[in-house]
């Protein structure tokens, strides 16, 4: 299972509405991180009332210029009859903005207003370095596996501390890692400038205090993919549990084709263990579900 690339990761407390708007618009985050700002615009509705305004102002100034023309007054209907036609043709003229353009404005305001409210409670893609990247997206892949899992599903886990805890450890890793990154960064960028031996003494204990955090935050990374595996040994053990439970609701079936078609029948006693493997299957799930739950007692120390 490869895992979803870390793109964007929310803080699990940030409302789920919003946490899906992040996500959904990495690029657009990345603009207003650049110092991107979206433009003003006045809402439809003014629009709307431009363009009424303009339309009963050249209907009056055409009955007005009839009254002009009618009393023989030439000069003013012409020029109220010019004024009409201006303001009609500014109505006609004036574009209208398509609803499709309207909504993706409405939607770049939210966004950019949901990252200066949240900043600092969501990671993207582009805080993590390389290594970062690979190490988030194995915390990805664990926490996943055992979401998508039909153990927890099926509520044989500890599926509402699941829900809660997985996605806490995932944010914590992608918050140190982004930190992890900036740091590690920095002290590159400072040591690729060529530096004197004083400034050696104070950077080498700085990089070991790095090495340390990244070898604490992988500790975290692999606590979760140790849960994972106990929870993907429960669920090979629930498929195969529910396989032969299949097969075994069949077996009258089996003995009846044997016995009408006069085979051999020294089949049926290997067709009668299937009862005894669904059982010991059952002990196996026991005995797995049992496992993963200690491992995620053990993430939670």
């Amino acid at each position: 299972m490869p895992g979803r690339p870390a793109k964007v990761i929310v803080e699990p407390t940030v409302p789920a509405a919003t946490a899906d708007l992040l996500r959904g618009n990495r690029k657009l985050l990345l603009r207003v991180r650049s110092g991107w700002v979206p433009a003003h615009r006045h809402p439809p509705a003014v629009g709307l009332v431009t363009r009424t305004v303009a339309t009963v102002g050249a209907l009056m100034a055409m009955s007005a210029g009839l009254g002009f023309f009618l009393a023989g007054r030439y000069t003013p209907f012409v020029a109220v009859m010019t004024l009409a036609a201006l303001l009609a043709v500014a109505v006609l003229a004036r574009p209208r903005p398509d609803a499709e353009v309207e909504r993706r404005h409405e939607i770049e305001r939210q966004v950019y207003d949901s990252a200066r409210r949240y900043a600092g409670r969501f990671v993207l893609r582009e805080d993590l370095d390389e290594a970062a990247r690979a190490l988030m997206t194995r915390a990805q892949t664990a926490v996943d596996a055992v979401l998508d899992s039909n153990v927890h599903a099926e509520g044989l886990l500890d599926d509402i501390r699941n829900a809660v805890m997985l996605p806490a450890q995932e944010w914590e890793i992608a918050r140190l890692l982004a930190k992890l990154s900036e740091l590690r960064a920095e002290h590159r960028g400072v040591v690729a400038e060529g530096i004197t031996p004083e400034v050696a003494a104070v950077a080498e204990p700085l990089a070991h205090a790095l090495d340390s955090s990244e070898a604490a935050v992988l500790a975290r990374v692999e606590a979760l993919e140790r849960y994972a595996g106990h929870v993907a040994d429960a669920e090979r053990a629930y498929r195969a549990r529910d396989q032969i439970e299949r097969l075994g609701a069949r077996l009258s079936s089996y003995e009846e084709l044997l016995a009408e078609s006069g085979a051999d029948d020294s089949a049926v006693p290997e067709l009668s263990r299937l009862a005894e493997d669904a059982g010991r299957l059952e002990q196996a799930l026991r005995d797995s579900v049992t496992s993963a739950q200690e491992a995620f007692r053990h993430l939670r120390e």
